[in-house]
């Protein structure tokens, strides 16, 4: 439906016969946005933090630092 929306097939983008687009490197997608969003990033979280957040999800504190290395 997006792909014929699009007309993709203009600038050569193709669907396989399951649904996959060809090139590779194409990408589509809807972006939605309202007035009042507010975005924001996740910073640097403390051991403090970490082992709350674990605790919470029922996780060690080890298991879930791989999953936050980003942050940590």
């Amino acid at each position: 439906l997006l792909h014929d929306w699009l007309d993709a097939s203009e600038i050569g983008i193709r669907l396989t016969e399951n649904g996959m687009m060809q090139p590779h490197a194409s990408v589509s997608g809807l972006m939605f946005a309202h007035p009042a969003s507010r975005y924001f990033a996740i910073g640097r979280i403390g051991e403090d933090q970490l082992a709350d957040y674990a605790a919470r999800r029922g996780f060690t504190p080890d298991e879930m630092r791989k999953y936050l290395a980003a942050n940590l």
